[in-house]
């Protein structure tokens, strides 16, 4: 995949009092949507009517917050991002006088991949929250303390007798936020039974301190580039990562994926719900650049070419959409729906 760069013009008040705007799509966000936004964007680039959408990576937090800044040529038109928008976030948006519109495109699974070359992990979801969350049971089970696990081995026998070291998304990812609340908080601290029972005593019913990942070396943010985690289990065998199914699917000559409670990150145990560790994709599209921004309507129209299950996205790794959320989405491109708080979770 290749970034195109432009350079871009400003919002100007031009002599008729119209604005004119750059020439070209721009949207920034989530690292897991990245390759399949390009794709659409490249693929819209062969009309000559448009100028190649620029697409850049940076974080789901980056692409939401970005298209919520403020209107004019340096902010996003569109962001991009692999976990929903919260209540939070579209304060921000609304503080700034900006409307938005949800866009569903698609599902993606998060894997724990590692080398071939290794061991593959095959390790229950709680088991997973247990070696990545910051803090575990004490022994006793009185109370939490920061996580002692060292080994694999060390949580179950028969798992690798290598160090915990798992190489993942900082922050800013929505992928790290997706794979916190769905195995830290959910899988571990929401069903292990002490666990459980001390969050619950900590005032935490919900288990939501439990999303804090390790600081001690055992989980090492590696940044955006979900290319260079990939890069990183090449180089060493004992390690594992944390990105998109896509880019386990990319690399499934050199790389595999861990089982997760029996079930393995497949497209078809994805797409039919038996791997769970998996989650929507979507991109926000900012109201007041839609009419002035040259190409914004066509790129949206541009992804219901492609995210059918026989679509090069499907090719490269994304989980179509059922026909009635594409119907649903296909219109809400047209109809422009603004997202309100009453739609959204905390």
């Amino acid at each position: 995949m290749f970034l195109r760069i432009a350079c871009a013009t400003v919002f100007l008040i031009g002599s008729g009092g119209n604005l004119i705007a750059r020439d070209f799509v721009s949207m920034k966000g989530s690292s897991t949507v990245f390759p399949f936004a390009t794709i659409v964007a490249e693929a819209m680039g062969k009309n000559p009517k448009f100028k190649t959408p620029v697409v850049e990576s940076g974080g789901s937090s980056v692409g939401k917050k970005g298209v919520c800044e403020g209107t004019g040529t340096k902010f996003v038109d569109i962001g991009n991002a692999s976990s929903r928008m919260k209540k939070k976030e579209l304060a921000f948006c609304e503080e700034n006088g900006i409307k938005v519109t949800e866009i569903k495109v698609g599902y993606d699974g998060i894997v724990v991949a590692s080398s071939k070359k290794g061991t593959r992990l095959n390790i229950s979801r709680a088991d997973l929250g247990m070696a990545l969350t910051a803090e575990v049971p004490s022994k006793d089970g009185s109370k939490f303390v920061p996580n002692y696990y060292k080994k694999w081995s060390d949580i179950k026998p028969l798992l690798p007798d290598v160090p915990i070291r798992v190489y993942g998304p900082p922050t800013t990812s929505g992928t790290r936020a997706s794979f916190a609340e769905m195995i830290n908080q959910k899988s571990y601290c929401g069903k292990e039974s002490v666990a459980k029972k001390l969050s619950k005593a900590r005032g935490d019913k919900k288990g939501k301190k439990c999303r804090a990942m390790r600081t001690d070396g055992a989980y090492v943010e590696a940044g955006e580039q979900d290319n260079l985690i990939v890069q990183k289990l090449k180089e060493d065998p004992t390690a594992y990562g944390i990105f998109g199914f896509s880019y386990l699917n990319q690399n499934s000559d050199t790389l595999e994926g861990a089982i997760l409670d029996d079930v393995g990150p497949t497209f078809g145990d994805i797409a039919s719900g038996k791997y769970k560790a998996s989650r929507a994709l979507y991109f926000y599209v900012k109201h007041s650049h839609i009419d002035v921004v040259p190409g914004v309507k066509e790129y949206m129209a541009e992804w219901t070419k492609h995210w059918g299950p026989d679509g090069v996205l499907a090719d490269n790794g994304m989980i179509p959409m059922s026909d009635a959320e594409q119907a649903k989405y296909k219109s809400a491109m047209t109809d422009l729906p603004v997202l309100v708080m009453g739609d959204l979770k905390k």
